[in-house]
């Protein structure tokens, strides 16, 4: 008896252990539940591919943005969807039940116009998209039209009325949208009369899903340019920001049809500093998770992070006449990150001149997972990824 009492206790002990160890365990953080889309691009497309399968049971819905205009509304598919990794892509997302969609990108403004307001070309222009997606049996077709001018916002919205008549409800109609900054934060003086390309209630009548494109940010927010200064500001999505264009967003179109677009790449400037701020920015090139770390090692640049939740470091490039400031202190207070825009700031503003540094500027799985939580917060559809080429910060997929 007292053999099967210890043994009793031993095991109970063990479970004990094993339960705490559980809580504790930083697996047992609540995943995302919402729906999670992303867009493999057709630049990247057997990397996007190789991890899009890696990663297939995190997705819902995979958007193949391979699908480019005519100017005359004639599609063009910048891949074969008979290669190899295309085909087992397919494969792959049958058996697991996951959604293919093709992205139809178009980014001229002035072409979208002509054709949308020409009954025949924009008959045709649908025609040929419902023959697109029935050909390979898509789940449904998501439309990207950027660029679009504010003469063609009713015209957009008959082509979105008359596409959904034609997919009818065997198909899904998704539209993604540029991110749309509240007038008060765009504008100092607001305009009486502001023209939009879009016509947001007319979209959420017309389209199944609508995808918040919640990146590209940049100099946009007049509000926030001024609540960050004192550093670098030029974010690819800072999290109030995409706050802002959410709650603008839902205002028209249903939370439960809104997938909020995060995006995986960063961006590098160069910035001209002047004595006692940072004057100009000047775009040097888009960057993924794997080049950045390289940066940030070759630099010895620490990675901290931006008041809006991004990933951030700074340098003087090995090019540079300035990279001798390598060597000074780092000003005391200077967040994490900015240390070489601190010194060129310190350096310009004692001897009045204009010194360039670097910074980068990316979202990674920590900037992610803050967008989540507004996902949440706001009840919303999902979270659609922008881009999946292998190249993103692969902690994201633990997100979900």
């Amino acid at each position: 008896m007292k053999i099967q009492t210890a043994t009793f206790l031993n095991l109970l002990v063990l479970l004990l252990i094993g339960v705490i160890g559980f809580l504790l365990s930083p697996q047992h953080a609540k995943a995302y539940e919402g729906e999670v889309a992303g867009w493999i691009p057709y630049w990247a497309a057997e990397g996007g591919v190789k991890s899009a399968i890696e990663n297939i049971e995190s997705l819902d819905t995979i958007y193949l943005f391979v699908i480019e205009v005519e100017p005359d509304g004639r599609l063009i598919n910048k891949v074969d969807f008979d290669d190899d990794h295309w085909e087992e892509l397919f494969e792959v997302a049958e058996d697991e039940d996951v959604e293919l969609i093709p992205t139809i990108a178009w980014f001229d403004g002035e072409q979208i116009d002509f054709v949308l307001k020409n009954k025949t070309l924009r008959n045709r222009h649908i025609k040929l998209i419902e023959d697109l997606v029935d050909d390979h049996d898509f789940a449904g077709v998501d439309i990207d039209y950027e660029g679009k001018k504010s003469d063609t916002i009713d015209y957009f919205s008959l082509f979105l009325e008359d596409l959904k008549d034609e997919l009818g409800r065997r198909k899904e109609l998704v539209c993604t949208l540029e991110a749309r900054t509240p007038a008060d934060s765009l504008y100092r003086d607001v305009p009486e009369n502001i023209k939009y390309a879009n016509d947001y209630d007319e979209i959420n009548d017309h389209c199944d899903c609508v995808q918040l494109m919640a990146y590209d940010q940049q100099r946009a927010d007049i509000k926030l340019n001024d609540k960050r200064r004192g550093v670098p500001y030029m974010p690819v999505a800072d999290v109030e920001w995409v706050e802002k264009v959410v709650k603008l967003a839902a205002k028209d179109i249903d939370e439960d049809k809104i997938m909020l677009g995060v995006p995986t790449y960063g961006r590098a400037w160069d910035i001209t500093v002047a004595s006692e701020w940072y004057r100009d920015y000047t775009r040097v090139a888009t960057l993924n998770e794997p080049r950045i770390m390289e940066l940030s090692k070759k630099y010895n640049s620490p990675i901290g992070r931006t008041a809006g939740g991004e990933a951030v470091i700074s340098y003087f490039p090995e090019d540079s006449v300035w990279r001798v400031f390598n060597a000074l202190p780092t000003p005391e207070g200077t967040p994490k990150g900015f240390e070489a825009a601190a010194k060129a700031l310190l350096v310009a503003t004692y001897a009045d001149i204009e010194i360039p540094v670097r910074i980068v500027i990316w979202s990674d799985a920590k900037a992610i997972e803050d967008k989540l939580e507004l996902a949440e917060e706001y009840n919303l559809r999902g979270t659609a990824i922008f881009k999946i080429d292998g190249e993103e910060d692969q902690d994201i997929w633990d997100l979900f």
